[in-house]
């Protein structure tokens, strides 16, 4: 059974009020996707492609969260317009971008609850993972932790943000206290929409090492959106790699992402990627206040 059917999709997001052309008559969004098959895997899978070539609705579709006006999807084999919340969440997380929750209870307390209350009950074995810390005694400490828990508070750094609230953290915290909540919940299924974007260059590594980890370790799946080649490469099992007109192209990172490839998928010499990404960066990092880590 393939971890992700599509079968005859297609997908348009509803028109917004006052959204109008030059000649003031409504703008009417364009399908993102028609007549979409395909069957995905399961494993660590990263979404590569430019903006708007549908890379989150995908996912968004994939997860449950948004459903299809016509054709169908299945996660799992399950149908997801039949699901109840309930079975979506035990199906998959998802990390939406700039998520934000509103509760006076500490880092520490949501952390426990969400531990013991998702689908591991609190009993999560510990994942063994290529984890590279800066700091050698961190390290020490991850290895050494004998819980899940534990380990994802030393890789995500949570240690010094346990007695704060949420509305109390940067943007960068709440980042990895998001991530941590889906790691510590443990659902089949995990979809992230660019969730690392507001950490720093170590903590992504970081993080990325112990997810590829994750999934071994328990057989979860992780979809992943993120904008860094780099990353892209290094740590992903397979990659789908969207082209403007929605064409895709699954296999290995060594497979998928070649010059080719991305010059077709992006319009632009892969030499200039690299400074796409960095303004992509710095926009995302002038919309917060404080500063990013």
């Amino acid at each position: 059974m393939q971890f992700i059917q599509f079968q005859d999709v297609e997908f348009s997001y509803p028109p917004i009020e006052g959204d109008l052309d030059q000649d003031g008559k409504q703008i009417i969004p364009l399908p993102i996707f028609q007549h979409l098959t395909a069957e995905l895997p399961g494993g660590f899978v990263s979404l590569v492609g430019p903006n708007a070539s549908g890379k989150s609705t995908l996912m968004l579709l994939a997860a449950g969260r948004i459903l299809p006006q016509q054709g169908k999807v299945f996660l799992l084999g399950k149908d997801t317009s039949t699901l109840t919340e309930d079975e979506r969440e035990k199906l998959a997380s998802f990390i939406y971008q700039n998520m934000e929750f509103e509760s006076q209870e500490t880092v520490s307390e949501l952390l426990d609850y969400v531990y013991k209350n998702g689908c591991f009950a609190g009993n999560g074995k510990k994942v063994v993972a290529d984890v590279k810390f800066e700091d050698q005694n961190q390290g020490v400490a991850f290895v050494a932790a004998e819980t899940l828990i534990a380990q994802v508070n030393i890789v995500l750094e949570l240690q010094d943000l346990m007695e704060h609230r949420l509305t109390e953290l940067s943007k960068g915290e709440m980042q990895r206290v998001i991530l941590a909540f889906s790691l510590l919940y443990g659902s089949q299924s995990i979809f992230m929409d660019e969730p690392l974007f507001a950490m720093e260059t170590a903590q992504k590594h970081r993080a990325l090492a112990f997810v590829k980890g994750y999934c071994k370790t328990f057989g979860i799946t992780v979809y992943v959106c993120m904008h860094e080649l780099e990353l892209n490469r290094m740590y992903p099992e397979n990659i789908l790699l969207f082209y403007p007109n929605r064409d895709m192209d699954f296999g290995t990172p060594e497979e998928v992402l070649t010059q080719e490839a991305l010059e077709k998928a992006y319009g632009v010499p892969v030499a200039m990627l690299k400074d796409s990404e960095a303004l992509t960066r710095k926009t995302l990092q002038e919309q917060y206040e404080p500063p990013l880590e």
